[in-house]
């Protein structure tokens, strides 16, 4: 029975993993084994920073946020408490957008919310 060495489909798999490994550096980009260990390492690195990427954002609007809340004499948590008793649904995004493009709006939103009464904390 002769050996089977691979063929077509072989050729077109082996291709297709050294596609994805082009821009590598050195053997990582020519050689099949390292080309296919970088490129399921990088894979995995991607899924990964797409959730990461996510937080990362979170804590960046939340920072702002807190920045220009209190240039205006609240704290995040006060701001976002007075937000949630006003039933005004702006999410972080949103409000970090207000807060470093539209800084008059943010102002004149955060007036509004200071006449917003909040329950005493324990």
């Amino acid at each position: 029975m002769p050996r089977a060495k691979g063929g077509f489909k072989t050729h077109l798999r082996r291709k297709k993993r050294l596609k994805l490994a082009s821009g590598y550096f050195g053997g990582r980009s020519r050689l099949y084994r390292q080309a296919t260990e970088a490129v399921d390492r990088a894979l995995r690195f991607a899924y990964r920073d797409r959730r990461i990427k996510k937080r990362t954002f979170r804590r960046l609007w939340i920072a702002r946020i807190n920045a220009a809340a209190r240039a205006h004499g609240l704290t995040y948590s006060d701001l976002i408490a007075r937000l949630q008793r006003a039933k005004l649904d702006l999410n972080r995004k949103v409000l970090a957008d207000m807060a470093m493009n539209d800084s008059e709006s943010f102002a004149k939103m955060i007036d509004t919310l200071k006449s917003v009464p909040v329950p005493a904390t324990q």
